[in-house]
């Protein structure tokens, strides 16, 4: 890759980081880059602990935003066609849902950063709700 282009994926994230910056509170349960990189700095060195966690941050996940959902037959899913409209199980305004692997994490709401969508998240869910959902 060029470097025009390592630059312009810098200024993406420069400009995404401005944006999140803005944002009025953040909640109690959302872990930004400085929270990382203060948490790492902490102590004399690593322990056995940090080492084992950075085993596996590198472990890719899918991460997936949903509208909604719904139901319909093989039959009206053949006839969908360019311009058919597909009822969700949302009412507009709704905040979306946010995934990983399939498992509920977080609601958010679309954002736009210059002409890119991005999702700003509203309500984290705590580790032990998501837990007790997989009972």
């Amino acid at each position: 890759m060029s470097d025009n282009g390592n630059s312009d994926q810098q200024q993406a994230a420069d400009e995404w980081e401005a944006a999140l910056a803005q944002q009025a509170g953040k909640s109690s349960g959302e872990i930004n880059a400085a929270s990382l990189d203060a948490l790492e700095s902490k102590g004399s060195g690593p322990t056995m602990e940090e080492t084992n966690l950075d085993v596996i941050l590198e472990i890719p996940v899918t991460l997936a935003m949903e509208v909604g959902r719904t139901s319909i037959s093989i039959r009206n899913l053949l006839h969908l066609n360019q311009g058919s409209v597909v009822e969700l199980d949302r009412i507009a305004g709704e905040p979306l849902d946010i995934l990983v692997n399939g498992t509920l994490i977080a609601h958010g709401e679309v954002v736009i950063v210059n002409e890119k969508y991005g999702i700003r998240l509203t309500d984290v869910i705590s580790p032990s709700e998501r837990i007790r959902k997989l009972k």
